[in-house]
């Protein structure tokens, strides 16, 4: 386990709260009913491995007699074939089904490997009916990991499923912030907006990118400046520096709602038309740097307060309706891909 990722180090903010209460909730309470399995899924560097680590060390402190297992998907297959090979799968289930919290990482791994999934499911069985805490992630929820069992996929999904979203903003500089103040080190908050702004799809790359910045300042005994951020980080900036056009957005949220191109910009009010057009122009706003008339246009010549309009309703929609609030953030992880 990294002794880094604990729960004092993890920096909450809305995208990844649930999945942090439910982390806090089992770390509190293992194999409390509701709470196991906690299946918890989302895209790469957004903290479900952190979390994992976290509940052991906090588990760990409490109850000193704690046994952990805690392994990625790839190393449960591995150590299986090897029990296999050296005739030893019964001393293999014995140590792994006698642990008080099995953690199982990147579970996708596990997608058309047919026996380690049935050694798994039976594993997973064994330590459920023992009382024990089972911890799991993936980067999708268990109803869209397509070649599970569907058996293995029916259990994982009968605990508590918790999803860390893509980083907002303000959760990014507020990594960011915790970062430098654990480095002792004063990074301007241009610097800091800059880099929130610029890396915006993985955290671990977001904290890497800050890390280099320390270590070239504290090496060369230059303060962090913005000229000398895009001079450090050219390479990673000039990666993240893809255009996201307005026709591109069109055409992913027409294909996502099943509609024609041509309704994001025709006279059409009905709502199967009107509210994937208002998402456009929502994922338009915060995905490009077109002002609201230039997005108005691009509309069938829209007026720039029907974009204003839209950008607010469909901001409300999302705080009142999670699905929705999922398909919109979907088409954003997409578009920035």
């Amino acid at each position: 386990l990294d002794p880094r990722f604990t729960f004092d180090s993890f920096i909450v903010g809305k995208p990844n709260e649930f999945a942090h209460a439910c982390a806090r909730r089992v770390a509190e309470r293992p194999a409390m009913p509701g709470f196991n399995p906690l299946f918890l899924y989302g895209g790469v560097g957004l903290g479900k491995t952190h979390l994992m680590h976290a509940i052991a060390w906090d588990l760990a402190n409490v109850r000193s007699s704690v046994s952990v297992a805690y392994m990625s998907a790839e190393k449960f297959m591995y150590r299986f074939i090897a029990a296999i090979r050296r005739q030893s799968t019964m001393e293999f289930k014995e140590q792994l089904r006698s642990v008080d919290l099995l953690m199982i990482d990147d579970l996708q791994f596990l997608i058309g490997k047919d026996n380690t999934q049935e050694e798994f499911f039976h594993t997973f069985n064994a330590l459920i009916d023992a009382g024990k805490q089972i911890v799991v992630s993936a980067d999708k929820s268990p109803s869209d990991l397509n070649g599970l069992e569907d058996r293995l996929r029916t259990r994982l999904g009968c605990g508590m499923v918790a999803d860390l979203h893509a980083t907002t903003f303000e959760l990014r500089i507020s990594i960011l912030e915790a970062k430098a103040a654990r480095a002792a080190t004063e990074v301007p908050p241009k610097v800091l907006e800059f880099l929130a702004n610029k890396i915006n799809s993985n955290v671990r790359e977001l904290e890497g990118a800050l890390n280099r910045l320390i270590a070239h300042a504290n090496l060369f005994n230059r303060p962090i400046t913005l000229e000398s951020t895009q001079e450090v980080l050219h390479d990673l900036l000039k990666s993240h520096d893809r255009r996201i056009t307005i026709e591109e957005i069109q055409r992913r949220v027409a294909e996502h709602w099943n509609i024609r191109l041509t309704d994001m910009t025709s006279a059409r009010r009905a709502r199967n038309v009107a509210r994937p057009r208002q998402v456009a122009m929502y994922l338009a706003k915060h995905l490009t740097q077109r002002s609201l008339p230039e997005i108005g246009r691009k509309f069938g010549n829209r007026d720039h307060t029907t974009v204003m309009h839209a950008i607010s309703r469909v901001g409300e929609l999302m705080t009142e309706d999670p699905g929705f609030a999922e398909d919109v953030e979907l088409l954003r992880r997409l578009l920035e891909r």
